[in-house]
């Protein structure tokens, strides 16, 4: 018989799918009418999950499930997971970090590129049929320059280091925060946000930092300035959105690249409807590369686990 999987979200790959199948018996409880009462029958017989981070996976239903040998989460975040009670239970709980870390930085030069070079008014403009309406050079406000810029990153982890790497091919010089200096970082490190923020032009948000909230506030957009630019493809909560909506409606910076938001899918009007905010929908990781690699790690850590092996991604045991 094969081994019994619990999966609580889709995986967009179909490749990662008929692996998935091969190899196993695949439960999709995302597709079922009623999936409590079908925990309660048949949770026990799991042997495995795989979860998304933004879903996680609850302790309550980890209770319901106490054959699985991994929890096998297709993201990085796992602050939806209840790793301390994973831990005392010895359960493996792996994520596919790594696998994100050149596309995230991508989209978050991206981002700031399009805010900058305020590329999505440009676009709505030539859609809308406004260019043949108003030919004239001054129907679009100038834009800012991206190459030279001074950049300020939150966190200088795998995706940080990444970001600094690809702004300094663009000139930028690059400072960061976190919560000490990283070794090998060559960049100048600054222990005050605030500091930080006064001394750049633009400022990106990289860190995981499960449990910080809100710490882009009034006072830290203050301090980015009116021609300031915030990026954020980390945690939409690192963001307070009031403080951020009142900041751009005011002209107190100039422009945001947003990825992430408090409470995704919604996302506030005062935000959607700024043409100094580029939006995007949690896409920072959604290529076919990043997606193929981030289910082969899944599948590499169900494997593991099955084997009696402690996976090589765990974070728990």
């Amino acid at each position: 018989m094969k081994p019994r999987i619990l999966q609580l979200n889709p995986i967009l790959i179909p490749a990662i799918n008929d692996k998935l199948a091969s190899l196993y018996t695949v439960h999709k409880l995302f597709e079922l009418a009623d999936p409590q009462a079908w925990l309660r029958e048949h949770g026990a017989s799991m042997d495995a999950a795989i979860t998304g981070g933004h879903t996680g996976i609850s302790r309550a239903m980890l209770e319901q499930l106490p054959g699985l040998k991994v929890v096998a989460v297709n993201g990085v975040g796992t602050d939806a997971v209840d790793l301390a009670y994973c831990r005392a239970r010895g359960l493996p709980v792996t994520a596919t970090l790594g696998a994100l870390t050149e596309d995230v930085a991508d989209l978050a030069i991206g981002l700031l590129i399009a805010a900058c070079r305020n590329l999505c008014a440009g676009d709505r403009f030539v859609r809308e049929g406004q260019w043949e309406l108003r030919p004239q050079p001054s129907a679009l406000p100038l834009a800012r320059r991206f190459s030279g810029m001074r950049v300020g990153i939150v966190g200088m982890g795998r995706v940080g280091r990444a970001v600094a790497q690809r702004a300094a091919a663009f000139a930028c010089p690059v400072s960061y925060t976190d919560l000490q200096p990283i070794d090998g970082v060559a960049h100048p490190y600054v222990p005050d946000l605030l500091a930080l923020a006064r001394g750049s032009d633009a400022l990106v948000l990289c860190a995981a930092a499960d449990k910080a909230e809100g710490i882009i506030n009034a006072a830290v957009l203050d301090a980015l300035g009116p021609r300031g630019f915030l990026v954020n493809i980390a945690r939409g909560r690192l963001v307070n959105e009031a403080d951020l909506t009142e900041a751009l409606a005011a002209g107190r910076i100039a422009g945001a690249g947003l990825d992430v938001f408090v409470d995704e899918p919604r996302v506030p009007l005062a935000l959607r409807q700024s043409d100094a905010v580029t939006l995007q929908a949690h896409r920072a990781s959604a290529t076919w590369e990043t997606r193929t690699a981030m289910g082969e790690m899944v599948l590499d850590s169900i494997a593991q686990a099955l084997a009696g092996q402690r996976p090589a991604m765990s974070l728990t045991t």
